[in-house]
């Protein structure tokens, strides 16, 4: 088909000429690196607009610096393209270069896989067939295994790796800042984390501050994209003002906990399609899930949960009062550390992250005024000698019955923890 051609022509231009990717560090690649000389399969997932595609450029570049024959690598997107099959795409390919893909070393990149139907048993088929010769790599906007058949098909012949949106650290690096020693340069990195804030995480929102762009490119870019175009299409869900209307109350109110059978009510639907209605939000890498800390896991599955966006309403990321302030420094914070776990006892006593591990490690968000209450409750339960709280600005110790409590600005936490 002349048209797959031309496509394909336009999308691979280190076939024709010299390829240079503008490329600012993004801590996976370094991860995903390590599996390219394995035959298995690599997924990058992610949110739309985190940068899956640049990565997928940058794995092409790095082949060809490597020796590899430029014309040998083969990307394709589905984006716009959801009914082209890839036996075309491949067979067109041969046709083009005069090649056959049974002979020799070639890479398949194949971009927003999602779009393309029954896509798992098409890509089972060509790495059964082609393993020895091509390195496949796909990327998806949304989880690519949310349905059983996808991880059943695919078993043992994947690897998925997340694409997070940007982190502080990857931030700075962005704009070429050099941050340390962190001591001396206090006042600039907190102006930059207040820039870093705006971007929502979005590579191509850095150096943008206005509400109006910011604003028309998450909502036209990313929400409704995903929204109206890959959930319904993903799960077939036709309502989708209920599924606009439960983001916009997420969005609007981040970290609330979540009773389901109080919001099904509230919205007028039954309890288990909103619960089909916040897997797929969760899965479409809209809102984050965090869970009540409990030793006992089967506790903390049965207790509420909180929701937070993965990225701020700008109506509220604009607003100058202090609890809209200090709501969109804790979703941020939630989300850089990748929370996993709060805790809140039956006192009402609470802790903004868990961080699990042989001990857990608790860590209180506070915008404005320092509050040790329910960190010390949690550390007296769980006899725990040291706690953090992230402040904005505010840095110091306190020694409280023993117990060691590090107030440390925010963004200095996210240095430390995303240099490690």
């Amino acid at each position: 088909m002349t048209q797959i051609k031309e496509i394909l022509q336009d999308l691979n231009p280190w076939w024709k000429e010299d390829f240079k990717l503008d490329f600012k560090n993004r801590e996976i690649y370094a991860q995903i690196q390590k599996y390219m000389p394995m035959p298995q399969i690599i997924a990058i997932t992610g949110l739309r607009r985190v940068g899956k595609t640049t990565i997928m450029r940058k794995i092409a570049e790095d082949k060809i610096k490597e020796g590899f024959d430029p014309k040998s690598i083969i990307y394709f997107s589905f984006d716009d393209f959801r009914n082209t099959d890839i036996r075309q795409i491949m067979k067109e390919y041969e046709e083009m270069t005069e090649k056959n893909l049974r002979d020799g070393n070639y890479l398949l990149l194949l971009d927003e896989i999602q779009k393309l139907s029954n896509w798992e048993d098409k890509i089972k088929s060509i790495y059964d067939i082609f393993s020895k010769n091509i390195k496949i790599i796909i990327s998806g906007s949304e989880s690519l295994f949310i349905k059983k058949k996808s991880k059943e098909t695919l078993a043992g012949r994947i690897f998925e790796f997340k694409v997070e949106p940007l982190s502080f650290r990857e931030f700075l690096d962005f704009k070429d800042v050099n941050y340390t020693p962190v001591g001396l340069y206090e006042k600039e990195l907190l102006k930059l984390f207040n820039e870093f804030i705006l971007t929502c995480g979005f590579p191509e929102l850095i150096e943008i501050k206005e509400k109006e762009i910011i604003k028309k490119y998450t909502k036209e870019s990313i929400v409704e994209k995903i929204i109206y175009q890959d959930i319904p299409a993903l799960f077939g869900v036709r309502d989708v003002s209920v599924l606009d209307s439960l983001l916009n109350i997420l969005m609007e109110n981040p970290g609330q906990l979540v009773d389901f059978t109080d919001m099904s009510k509230d919205m007028n639907i039954s309890r288990q399609s909103l619960s089909n209605y916040m897997t797929y939000l969760e899965q479409s890498f809209l809102i984050r899930k965090v869970y009540n800390f409990s030793p006992n896991k089967r506790k903390t599955e049965r207790k509420l949960k909180k929701y937070y966006p993965v990225f701020s309403c700008t109506d509220i990321l604009f607003k100058e009062d202090t609890m809209s302030k200090s709501q969109v420094f804790e979703s941020v914070i939630i989300n850089q550390l990748k929370a996993e776990y709060f805790w809140r006892d039956s006192y009402k006593n609470e802790v903004d992250i868990i961080l699990s591990g042989e001990k857990p490690i608790p860590i209180e968000i506070k915008y404005g005024k320092i509050n040790t209450k329910g960190l010390m409750a949690f550390m007296k339960k769980y006899n725990i000698d040291e706690g953090f709280i992230l402040s904005y600005k505010t840095e110091e110790k306190r020694i409280i019955d023993g117990k060691t409590i590090n107030i440390v600005p925010g963004y200095k936490y996210l240095l430390k923890e995303q240099i490690q």
